[in-house]
C-alpha cells in the first residue's frame, strides 16, 4: 500500500534541502540589506552624501546577492523577508535620490519586485516628514513646503493601488500610516508658518517703536 512512500518522501526531502540552503543564504543577506539601507538614510539626513552614496552601492550589491540566492526558488522569492529587504532598499534609494535632486529610481532600475518598491515608496513619507521637521527648525519654509507636497503626492499615489494584501504586500496599511503622517506634518507646517509670521510682525513693530 505504501510501496512508493520512501521514494516520494526522499525526493521531497531533497527539494526541502535546496530550499533550506537558499533560505539561510538569502536571510543573512536580507538582514545586511536592511542594516545597510538604514545607514544610507541616516547619512542622507546628516548631510553625509558621499558616504550615503557608497552605502547605497553596497546595499545594491547585497540585494543582488540576496535575490541570486532565491532565483530558482519561487517559494521564497516573493513576500516574506525577501520583500521586506527589497522594501528597505527601495526606501533608501528613493530618499537618497529625492533629497539629492536626482530622479527617483524605478523598480526595474533597482531590480526589485514592484510591490516591494511601492511599499518602500510608502515608507519614504516618514523620512520626508523628518526632513520637513529639519527644514522647519532651519526656517527653510520653501523646502519644507516642497517636501510636504511630495508627501501628499506619494500618499495619493499609493492609495490608488486598491488591491488585496496578497498582491500589494500590505500596502493598504502603509497608505493609512502615510495619511496620518501627512496630516500631522501639515499641522506642524501651519503652526510653524503662523509663528514665523507672528515673529515678523513683532520685529516690524519693534522697528517702528524703536
Amino acid at each position: 500500500m505504501l510501496s512508493r512512500l520512501e521514494q516520494i518522501t526522499e525526493r521531497i526531502r531533497e527539494q526541502f534541502d535546496v530550499l533550506d540552503v537558499a533560505r539561510e543564504t538569502a536571510y543573512v543577506a536580507s538582514r545586511q540589506v536592511i542594516r545597510a539601507s538604514s545607514v544610507v538614510i541616516k547619512g542622507v539626513h546628516r548631510g553625509e552624501l558621499d558616504e550615503a552614496r557608497k552605502g547605497l552601492e553596497e546595499t545594491r550589491q547585497l540585494t543582488q546577492e540576496m535575490l541570486a540566492a532565491v532565483k530558482d526558488t519561487p517559494e521564497l522569492r516573493y513576500g516574506g523577508f525577501v520583500s521586506d529587504a527589497e522594501k528597505e532598499y527601495a526606501e533608501a534609494a528613493i530618499v537618497f535620490a529625492s533629497i539629492t535632486g536626482e530622479p527617483i529610481p524605478s523598480p526595474e532600475e533597482l531590480g526589485i519586485y514592484p510591490a516591494a518598491w511601492l511599499n518602500g515608496l510608502a515608507e519614504v513619507v516618514g523620512e520626508y516628514r523628518r526632513h520637513v521637521q529639519d527644514m522647519i527648525r532651519e526656517a527653510n519654509d520653501g523646502e519644507a513646503e516642497r517636501f510636504l507636497a511630495a508627501m501628499s503626492d506619494i500618499y495619493e499615489t499609493i492609495m490608488s493601488f486598491d488591491y488585496p494584501n496578497a498582491i500589494s504586500l500590505g500596502l493598504r496599511g502603509r497608505s493609512d500610516a502615510a495619511r496620518g503622517m501627512v496630516e500631522r506634518t501639515r499641522g506642524d507646517m501651519t503652526t510653524a508658518l503662523r509663528a514665523s509670521r507672528l515673529e515678523a510682525k513683532m520685529r516690524e513693530l519693534q522697528e517702528k517703536l524703536g
